[in-house]
């Protein structure tokens, strides 16, 4: 592996080209997507207003004490909703923990939902007013954009445009609110471990703050560097699975940062956007060739699919 290589062609996008050319758009955004894992997308939709109030309650929330904090933790829910304090999540197969707390929201289902057996309901923090409010509306700004993007990738495999519809209703998706306080200095420990990211897609708010870093299949750490107000979107590993590796669910991570920058926190907001619990993820036939037989012949479901991995870093 070798040292930081400069910034990769990485693929930079409007999502008005999505209605504009939507073929073009679908080859420029899934031809990133098979080469890197990732993506960086403009106009997306999500207002800028909302961007910044839902930072503004993230940042309200994590500076409070971490007792008040620690109100919101859930033993034993695997960091499924509320609060995770720093030192617990871990890489998969890392024995330093990530230097970061978290909160979580997911999916508001209606009572006597068909899911509420594997999706647990949301907890609110009383001590920041609007917290709510604001998160539940990114959450669905999130949902929407997603779909776009999925729907591109479903032209570019050369699937029906609204393939991923069915497959992502009342998906299991969650809205993570990041921390990463400062750091002391150099050590075993960084703010984001080496990992790929398990649901369907990820789409990141926050990462124009340096630090998020992909591997390249060539070997090369190579800098994720979306500018003030884009997303950074990455392929996750169930989509992965789906496509027979087609679509590349690639190791990256969020280093600690230089020694001038040492003094101040980090923040993101990544949205990990799921299928349905029940969705059964079983290779893609037009992702099967005799250049790439099945790598997954066993199907398995999202859901089972999650627990699997969530024990494997340690939330579960």
């Amino acid at each position: 592996m070798t040292d930081l290589a400069p910034a990769p062609a990485v693929a930079s996008v409007s999502l008005l080209d999505a209605g504009r050319d939507p073929e073009g758009f679908s080859q420029r955004l899934g031809g990133s997507f098979e080469r890197y894992g990732f993506a960086i997308v403009s106009d997306h939709g999500i207002p800028a207003d909302l961007i910044a109030r839902a930072e503004e309650k993230a940042k309200a929330f994590f500076a409070l004490p971490e007792e008040a904090k620690g109100e919101y933790h859930i033993p034993g829910g695997g960091g499924a909703r509320g609060y995770t304090p720093f030192g617990i999540e871990t890489a998969k197969g890392a024995t330093a923990f990530d230097l970061k707390e978290f909160w979580h929201v997911g999916r508001e289902l209606p009572e006597g939902h068909k899911y509420a057996d594997v999706m647990a309901a949301n907890i609110w923090p009383s001590e920041v007013p609007g917290f709510k409010e604001t998160f539940l509306e990114l959450f669905a700004a999130f949902d929407i954009a997603g779909l776009r993007i999925l729907e591109a990738i479903a032209r570019y495999l050369g699937l029906a445009p609204d393939y991923f519809e069915d497959t992502v209703s009342d998906g299991n998706s969650v809205l993570r609110l990041l921390h990463y306080p400062p750091t002391p200095g150099d050590g075993p420990n960084v703010r984001a471990g080496a990992h790929e990211d398990i649901n369907t897609i990820t789409l990141l708010l926050g990462a124009e703050e340096a630090g998020l870093q992909l591997l390249d299949r060539d070997g090369n750490w190579l800098q994720v560097t979306p500018k003030p107000g884009e997303l950074a979107v990455n392929i996750g590993d169930m989509l992965q699975r789906l496509t027979n590796m087609r679509m590349r669910s690639t190791t990256h991570r969020v280093v600690n940062p230089p020694p001038e920058r040492r003094g101040h926190s980090r923040y993101s907001m990544p949205f990990f956007l799921h299928f349905r619990p029940d969705f059964l993820i079983e290779t893609l036939p037009n992702c099967v060739d005799a250049d790439h037989p099945d790598r997954f012949p066993e199907p398995i479901t999202a859901h089972d699919y999650l627990m699997e991995r969530l024990r494997e870093i340690k939330l579960a």
